[in-house]
């Protein structure tokens, strides 16, 4: 189970976590219920507040949203959010087990008047299933499919108004007559340290945990903008603390922690810095295929391709252009090693595609 699903399918209400618990119910205590608990996000929030606000003023069923923004910045917890505003219950799928429009066909004939639906991963979807969402977001009605062949017969199905809520990290994948079906979409953007410093320090609140605040700005500055990932290291950091120092999570604590998990004072861990180096000691810093990279550091494509490299490439250690990946200079000062000469020369110039075609 990912870090920011629910601890059941449904649950909408948090309670604080009781003694010997594991991380999902830790996890499910430190959820914002509401939309003034939410630490950063303050357009997002704001935008989304008045669509609920004024869907509520009119008795009518909100728009549907779509939630749109890296893994980890809180799309989960705000479409629990929205569905504990409305008191409404929350029915939870996602777009991998929606492969079959029978799949949602099943789904939307449960659903009751105000019910909010959450599709996770809503790119993911298979095509004849996105095609039935069309009509349910927009007419609330869909067309069962009873036989096969020239005897089949489509059986229109009306279903009561409810509110589709879609997250996704990748909504360009997302088809043009889908996207347009959704009232409000909202871009979820990383995290500023301050921020979750807040949300790291809020955290230790609800656990019961003597955190420092010097402790909190080393968690908050190696999270990668990402409150999940915040939390999750100070799941470790309490965990180290508990052990090794008696419970006090101050910075000397934090770094010791942070430094037995790999985690360095970028946030860049084991996977990250292992990129880095193959790239630079064994490929002379690139260029080099993204697949022929992630034999070298073991590890399958789409992991290197996925979950290291984005955030690389925002701390501008890596480069991707048309003939492959390549370490910036800043990325060999970082792993301690001097930059070869012309290492500039290998990075895209400006409007140069970034994309490289099938590479090995």
């Amino acid at each position: 189970m990912r870090d920011d699903e629910p601890l059941e399918t449904g649950e909408v209400g948090i309670v604080a976590p009781a003694a010997g618990t594991d991380d999902r119910a830790y996890e499910a205590a430190l959820r914002p219920r509401t939309l003034e608990e939410v630490v950063g996000q303050d357009r997002v929030r704001e935008q989304l507040a008045l669509v609920l606000e004024a869907a509520t003023a009119r008795g009518s069923v909100p728009d549907h949203v779509l939630l749109s923004g890296p893994p980890g910045l809180g799309k989960t917890t705000l479409a629990m959010i929205i569905a504990n505003h409305l008191a409404a219950p929350l029915r939870i799928t996602s777009g991998p087990a929606i492969q079959h429009a029978g799949d949602l066909a099943a789904i939307l004939s449960g659903v009751n008047e105000g019910d909010v639906v959450f599709i996770d991963e809503i790119h993911r979807m298979s095509r004849p299933a996105e095609e039935l969402l069309y009509m349910a977001m927009e007419d609330f009605r869909v067309d069962v499919i009873v036989g096969k062949g020239p005897g089949a017969t489509a059986i229109p199905l009306e279903i009561p108004p409810f509110t589709v809520v879609g997250a996704t990290t990748r909504a360009g994948l997302l088809p043009g007559p889908l996207r347009d079906r959704f009232g409000f979409t909202a871009q979820l953007d990383y995290y500023e340290a301050a921020d979750l410093d807040r949300i790291v320090t809020r955290s230790a609140g609800l656990l019961a945990l003597d955190l420092t605040p010097e402790g909190a700005a080393e968690i908050a500055g190696r999270s990668r903008g990402t409150p999940r990932i915040a939390n999750r290291l100070l799941r470790r950091v309490r965990d180290y603390a508990q052990v090794r120092t008696e419970g006090v999570l101050d910075l000397e604590a934090a770094r010791a922690a942070l430094a037995l998990y790999e985690v360095d004072e970028l946030g860049l861990d084991r996977l990250d810095v292992g990129v880095l180096r193959a790239l630079c000691a064994s490929f002379g810093g690139g260029p080099v295929g993204v697949s022929t990279l992630a034999v070298a550091v073991g590890e399958e494509r789409e992991t290197v391709e996925e979950i290291a490299e984005p955030y690389l490439v925002r701390l501008g250690f890596l480069a991707r252009t048309p003939r492959g990946r390549v370490a910036t200079p800043a990325a060999w000062r970082h792993l301690g090693l001097t930059p070869p000469v012309g290492a500039d020369a290998q990075l895209p110039l400006p409007g140069e595609p970034e994309d490289p075609p099938v590479q090995g």
